[in-house]
């Protein structure tokens, strides 16, 4: 880590010698592997790595943007001065400034990195994804295996700014999934998606992975569209992180700003019932966005978002919170997608605190009702202004508080701030989702939603 942050340094001193009134360096050193096996044989590996630096300068209200992986003296010296070339032709941007502030006391998360992953070679990760191919077909009414796919990443960062901000990190994560496909005597067929996220392959679990995936598939043979109807809906973990994922972007300052958000100017209203609430944590050992501090160098913290249904504040990275004025700091929510791009504003892990009754308890709770297992075009689907949506949709009915007929091919329907208005519990426990975002979230009971189906 020290030569990482030896070299944000010099990028930063080569910034400010080109000619910066302020600059900041983010140094990035990945790798990680790619497994897709299909009937039992490696269908495709990829290996990656990567290792860079990116660079971002100001001169007076002007803001630049340079990158590149020539980490040589010459070579960051030329994307230093790139950056430097790039704010001087740049608009001019009143709220374009360096973060305020020192990095310093940026808190340890424990638990980033697991150390076992270098142990695992690439055989080892490929009979991992074959395990999870084998667990999927162990069901005889699972025909196929749409694929099987098993990624892990060990990453290494260092930012360096001249506002102070100057520290490290190192990390790992990694995946597996796999989608089902089951059929019956007539012929239909379905599909079930099985996941798991974890620091290392040693926490992944092959048989439940596959076995969710065929599960899936299996309780949806047979389905039928449901009557079309206002009812209770149970959002499973999948599904209400999907929800919540999108909900934690139009919380972002820059949705809101530009009005593009359902929740703009509802500071401190009630938006939710008050069985929500939702945080935004940088810090929780187990969550794929943790880190220190965010990708500005700003400390990482815990944010309510939600706070037993009232909207407490939004998500604000330096640019926002200048633009927002009033006094208003970052959040410590400035996301990268890596060395290549600026940072932008973002939720980390986005957190729904779970209730206490149990999946079965909600099911009772609803009656009747229809229990949703999957979405599809939920980001389409959704008016970012108004937050309405009608989204195609598959499950299971509820009747009598217990799951009985499968469906499929119905849309749930709804606008953002109704179904918020509208959820009774939330289950226990949560798992981690990490589709569109980074989400821990158990199920959701939503008191009314229209179902529109035969």
């Amino acid at each position: 880590m020290t030569d990482l942050q030896r070299l944000a340094a010099e990028a930063l001193e080569a910034a400010l010698a080109a000619g910066a009134s302020s600059a900041e360096a983010y140094a990035q050193d990945a790798d990680g592997i790619e497994v897709r096996v299909y009937e039992g044989e490696v269908e495709a590996l990829t290996e990656s790595a990567e290792r860079g630096v990116g660079v971002r300068a100001w001169i007076d209200a002007r803001a630049g943007y340079a990158y590149g992986t020539d980490l040589g003296d010459e070579g960051v010296r030329a994307i230093a001065a790139g950056a430097v070339e790039a704010a001087g032709v740049a608009d001019a941007d009143e709220f374009a400034a360096p973060p305020e502030g020192s990095g310093d006391g940026a808190p340890d998360v424990e638990g980033l990195h697991d150390p076992t992953l270098a142990g695992w070679g690439t055989e080892s990760k490929v009979k991992l994804a074959q395990e999870v191919e084998r667990a999927a077909r162990a069901d005889p009414r699972v025909v196929a295996i749409e694929d099987t796919v098993y990624a892990d990443e060990a990453q290494r960062v260092a930012i360096a700014s001249l506002s102070g901000a100057r520290g490290a990190y190192e990390s790992t994560s990694c995946y597996s999934y796999a989608r089902a496909i089951a059929a019956d005597d007539d012929d239909d067929r379905q599909t079930g998606l099985g996941f798991e996220v974890a620091r290392g392959p040693s926490s992944l679990d092959a048989g439940a992975i596959g076995g969710e995936a065929a599960d899936r598939a299996v309780s949806l043979l047979g389905a039928s569209k449901p009557p079309s109807r206002t009812c209770p809906v149970v959002l499973d973990q999948t599904v209400a992180a999907s929800f919540i994922g999108f909900i934690g972007g139009v919380l972002c300052a820059d949705a809101v700003q530009r009005g593009r958000s359902p929740f703009a100017g509802r500071l401190g209203d009630e938006i939710a019932s008050a069985a929500l609430t939702l945080t935004d944590d940088g810090l929780d050992p187990e969550g794929p966005a943790s880190a220190p501090f965010d990708g500005e160098g700003t400390p990482h913290g815990r944010t309510p978002l939600i706070d037993a249904g009232t909207l407490r504040t939004y998500l604000h990275d330096s640019y926002t919170a200048r633009r927002e004025g009033e006094g208003q700091a970052s959040t410590g929510n400035a996301a990268r997608a890596g060395y290549r791009s600026p940072p932008t504003v973002s939720t980390s892990n986005l957190v729904i605190a779970e209730g206490e009754r149990t999946l079965e308890e909600l099911l009772a709770d609803a009656s009747d009702g229809v229990y949703v297992t999957d979405v599809a075009g939920l980001h389409s689907g959704v008016n970012p202004v108004s937050g309405t949506f009608s989204v195609g949709a598959s499950g299971r009915r509820i009747e009598n508080g217990e799951l009985t007929v499968p469906h499929t091919e119905f849309t749930i329907a709804s606008d953002l701030p109704k179904m918020l208005a509208a959820v009774l519990a939330a289950s226990r426990p949560s798992r981690w989702v990490p589709f569109g975002g980074s989400v821990k979230a158990p199920a959701l009971l939503i008191g009314e939603m229209a179902v529109g189906g035969s």
